[in-house]
This record gives structure tokens, sequence and C-alpha cells, in this order.
């Protein structure tokens, strides 16, 4: 590369050498929840998901440089091919989040005699996914100091010096990052990053549930799940009342719940050009209740079920102010915690003790308390926010289509009593009479958890300020965008599409359809909704007679034996959209191959009105 061309700096300085139970009013026992994450994270396939594409989104939702950034060369390197073993390399950064100009501490741990580090900004890029953005000089590698223990709340944090510092000049657009630590023992790593704007007006805040990562993340061995008995297991009595954002994550190499809970959806995003900006939920507790009504709508993901009470009260004012909420995940708002300082800086560590009698603040300041949103002395259900309500774990079953005349399902091609395979799970949302009481059942699909009869419920209600809020029901929704299914080849299907989107063959309704598709038509429609502004101002929401829906509902899915869902493709009445004509190449990994600048500015004009996704021993996930 010719380093006169180089027009974006960035600056690397070396700084040191160096629930599994359905939902009750009781606690629940102690039993272990070891064997949590390889039922929910490996069937969100966490280690190697696929980017998500669409084609329908409408103009006015758009902004050119998202559509400017995905054209520029993507590359497959970011992925981590050998992620080693516990100790092999580790690595956090000082902050969940930062802004153009701000400088990011990382913290590296290694058995290698040296590292580098590549920065690498997550996106579509031609369906490659990332950018190479960045590339560190190589660094001398070291152990560091091995983890300390809080012996009251079991609270682990990792006291490592600074390995290097990162300057985030404009050569970091917003968005996801994840910094790939790269040994020369060919071991890898990731270290998460969003970079957000504060001064965005885009239509669509993404927010990465940070606080549900670390909730789950059991690097050194304790988690707010689970700790070290010290009989050689691990249970719930010794879990951590307190978890700390100073130490890397045990999960998905590194990234946390991030690729198969949020990766897609982001992908998808980026592929269809949208008006985004980026924040994580930490960012919606310290600055949501300024910057939330700016937008059009804020997006919270696949799993998102650790929230503080100004993150609540942000979501809020923002509904209240006409901003639209969607939820693609479920067990949303579940857990209430809250956040207190550590060494390195403020809101790091996160409170949440699942129990009122053991809280330190019960008695003293109530609305401190930290357990279950729903439950006393809180008693403020979710689904007073969501629409929805938690209510068991796991399960795995089809969703199946409710009235089909519904905004959502349109241009789908699908039909009432229609199947989606496997879309429901492992935790589920429902329809509760606590909520709004204009509450839209979209789709209702029978489940059986734990013997126990009962409803996964896609959801959406419009508040008195036109704001919709739209809640999918399952936690699978966002990893199946982009989870393809088999082939059937014995399938006869047909299909009278003339569109180049694919479409979908019609079939009976005892078949299975493969979700794909229809989630990302779904997806786009609520996008498509959403980014314009109140939501009620064309689809007011009118409440269910849930009698009547239920009266049509097949009997729940047994899909724990698998048969080959049918490849669907659909008569669709969408708007044809033509794909940028460019074609990504990979970049070798060696050094950034810069393209000139693009300016990075965001709109301030508001867009034109148009019409247009672990069976735990605990309650919750």
């Amino acid at each position: 590369m010719h380093r006169s061309r180089v027009v974006l700096v960035v600056v690397a300085t070396l700084v040191s050498m160096g629930a599994g139970v359905a939902w009750g009013l009781v606690r629940p026992n102690a039993a272990s929840s070891s064997n949590k994450r390889e039922s929910e994270y490996g069937q969100v396939h966490l280690n190697d998901p696929t980017a998500a594409g669409g084609a329908g989104a409408v103009e006015g939702i758009k902004a050119r440089w998202v559509q400017a950034e995905n054209a520029k060369p993507g590359t497959s390197d970011w992925r981590v091919s050998n992620a080693g073993k516990d100790g092999d390399l580790d690595g956090f950064a000082d902050k969940v989040s930062a802004q153009q100009g701000d400088t990011v501490r990382l913290f590296v741990s290694t058995k290698a005699t040296g590292y580098h580090v590549e920065a690498y900004r997550i996106g579509y890029y031609g369906g490659l996914g990332a950018r190479l953005v960045w590339k560190s000089v190589q660094l001398p590698g070291r152990v560091q100091q091995a983890a300390t223990r809080d012996k009251q709340t079991n609270m682990v944090e990792a006291p490592w010096s600074p390995s290097l510092s990162v300057q985030l000049t404009s050569a970091f657009p917003p968005g996801v990052y994840l910094f790939k630590l790269v040994a020369d023992s060919g071991v890898q790593h990731y270290v998460p990053l969003t970079i957000r704007d504060d001064r965005s007006t885009a239509a669509f805040v993404i927010q990465n549930s940070v606080t549900t990562w670390q909730a789950y993340n059991l690097w050194g061995g304790y988690d707010l799940y689970e700790g070290k008995n010290g009989s050689g297991g691990s249970d719930f009595e010794h879990r951590a009342r307190v978890v700390s954002f100073d130490r890397p994550y045990a999960m998905g190499a590194g990234s946390g719940d991030f690729l198969g809970n949020e990766f897609p959806l982001i992908s998808l995003a980026e592929s269809l050009g949208l008006d985004v900006t980026y924040w994580t939920d930490v960012d919606l507790h310290e600055r949501g209740q300024q910057l939330l009504t700016k937008h059009k709508a804020l997006l919270t993901l696949g799993h998102d079920e650790y929230w503080s009470p100004e993150m609540r009260g942000a979501a809020e004012h923002a509904r209240d102010q006409g901003v639209n909420l969607a939820f693609f995940g479920a067990n949303a708002v579940f857990r209430k915690i809250r956040f207190q300082p550590s060494q390195m800086g403020g809101d790091r560590q996160e409170v949440d003790y699942k129990s009122a009698r053991e809280d330190p603040m019960n008695g003293i300041d109530k609305q401190a308390v930290t357990v279950d949103w729903r439950l006393p002395p809180i008693s403020q259900p979710e689904s007073t926010l969501i629409g929805d309500f938690y209510d068991c774990n796991p399960v795995k079953a089809d969703m199946i289509v409710g009235d089909p005349s519904g905004w959502v399902y349109a241009g789908t091609g699908l039909d009432k009593g229609d199947r989606l395979r496997n879309l429901i799970g492992p935790e589920y949302d429902r329809f509760d009479p606590s909520g709004p009481k204009n509450v839209q059942v979209l789709a209702r699909s029978p489940v059986t958890c734990h013997g126990k009869a009962s409803y996964s419920d896609m959801t959406y209600y419009t508040a008195p300020s036109g704001a919709g809020v739209w809640a999918s029901g399952t936690n699978w929704w966002v990893s199946k965008l982009s989870e393809d299914c088999p082939t059937d080849a014995s399938s006869t299907t047909t299909s009278s599409t003339t569109t180049t989107i694919p479409a979908t063959p019609r079939t009976t309704k005892t078949t299975a359809i493969c979700p794909k598709q229809p989630v990302i038509d779904m997806t786009e429609n609520v996008l498509n909704l959403f980014g314009v502004g109140p939501a009620g101002r064309s689809q007011q929401s009118t409440g269910t007679n849930l009698k009547e829906l239920n009266a049509g509902l097949p009997a729940a899915s047994d899909n724990t034996g698998e048969t080959t869902p049918t490849t669907r493709s659909r008569t669709r009445t969408r708007s044809s959209y033509t794909v940028p004509q460019y074609a990504p190449q990979e970049t070798p990994s060696t050094e950034p191959s810069y393209s000139p600048p693009y300016t990075y500015s965001p709109s301030t004009e508001p867009p034109p009105r148009t019409t247009p996704t672990r069976p735990h021993s605990l309650i919750g996930g």
C-alpha cells in the first residue's frame, strides 16, 4: 500500500510489555446449570454463523454512508479458526463502547511469545461479514496475573496491566467491532467493542446486550448462574452476585453472545443499507434518557435479559414519545440489575442477587433491590413494556402463522396455519393480560415445556403516543435469519413468482417451512414500518380474541426427532430492489487496503414518511 494514499490514520501505542423451569413465584432450588450453554448457544450456531442478506428495505430508511461502507472490500479472515485452550490467549477492553476520538485500552494475556491485533467492523460486505479496518504491529506476549475473586460476592476480575492502546480515529466508522487477537502459536481470540455516535439521529438504534453476555460469562469460574462449589462441581448457591466487565468473555471465542444472537440481524441491516447507529445496553442505561428520542426505533436482539431501572425508564420514556421498540428475542427485561464502578471506570460491575433476602439494599432502598422485575418488592412485569411475558424453557417447536392479513406478513405469501420449522426456542414469551389491553397476537404457537402446555406468542401493540412495540416471542428469531435448511429432495413444489428475490412454493400445512426467508421478510416488514416514525400512525393494534384464535390452532409440534422442512418459495408482492453492483473480494490480512476515505456525516434530516432471535436450572435465561 502506498503510504501517501493513507488519509485515515490509526495509532496503536504500546503501553506495556507485557430457565430451566416454568416461571413461578418461588425461588428455584440450587441445582447446577452447567449444561445450559450446550443447549442454547449451540443451537444458535454460535461458532460460525453466516451473514444474512436482504433486499426489501424502503428508500426512506436507508443511509448513504452505510451503503458506501458495505461496498468496501470485505473479508472472511475475521472468523476465529483456532480458539485454543483456556489460558492460551485472552483479552478484554476497558470500555464496552466508545466514540471516534476516544482511546481504548486492550488487556491481553497469552502463553505465546508474541501476537498482533486486527480490528474488524462487522456488517454485510457482500456476504463476507466484516471489513479489516486496522492492524497492530507485532507485540510481545506475556502471561498476566491470575484472576481475583471477591469472597463476599464471588465477583471475578482480571487485574491485568494494559497491553496496548488504540486511538479511534475517523478510520473507525460507527458499528460493532471484533478485535481479533492473533498469537504466534496460531491461537485466536476476540475482544468486542461497539463504536457509537452520540450525535446520531439515525432511524434505528441497534443495541448490543452486553449485560446479558456478562451475566452468562463463566470466565474465572463464576457467572450469575453458577460458581465453583469446592467439590469439583459448580452450582447455583455458589454463583456470583456481581459480575465484572474487567475480564475476558469465556464464550464465543471471546465475543460473548454476539455471534449467534446478534450478528445475523446486524449483517441483514447493513445489507439493506439501513440508517443505523449502534450502542450497548450500558449506553441505554447511561444516556438513553437523553438520546433515544432522537431515533425512530430501538432494536433489541436475540437475548436481552438484564435491564437496570435506568434502561427500562429510558425505553418507556422513548415509547411514550413515539419511539418504536422491537424485541427480536425472548426473555427480555426479565432480570433487574444495578451497576457500580470498578477501578477501571464507572458501570463496570453488574449486580444481580436474584433474591431480595440476599440483596444488601433490601430494607434500605427497595427500588434498588435486584430480583426478577415481576417479583416483589419491584412487581413490574416485563409485559407492561414488551407486550408479552417470559414463560419457560427449553422448547423446540414450529411457529404457527396467525392472521395472514396482519402487517408483519405482508408480501410473505404465508397462510394461516403455516408452520415455520423450529422457530420457537429455546426460551419463549407468551401473551399475558398484565400487559397493555390492546396487544395484538400475530402468531400463537402451541408448545409443551416441562410437561406443561403453553403458547409462544408474537405480539404487537401501539402506545397512546403512536409508538409500536413488537416482540417475536422466541430466542431463535435472529439466528434463523442466516440459518439454511437442508434441501428436501423428495418435496415437490411449484412457484409462480417472477421476481429475482427468493420466493416460496405452496405446500400443505402439515409440512413445516424452512423459516429463513419468511423470517427475513417479516423482519424487513418490522424495519420498514418502524423506521419511518410512530408505527401506530398507519398500523394501530387491535386486541386479539384469544378464544377464537386458540380454536383454530394445531397441537404443539414435537421436533425432538428432526425431519427435513420444505424449502418453499412464495408469490411475493414486494417491490423489487436492485442489489448494489459491487463484488467485494477478500483482502489479505497483512495490512488494510484503504480506499479513498468516505466522510462519515450522519443525516440530520428525518426520512420521509411512508407506509409501508441453556435450559437453565433457574427461572428465565
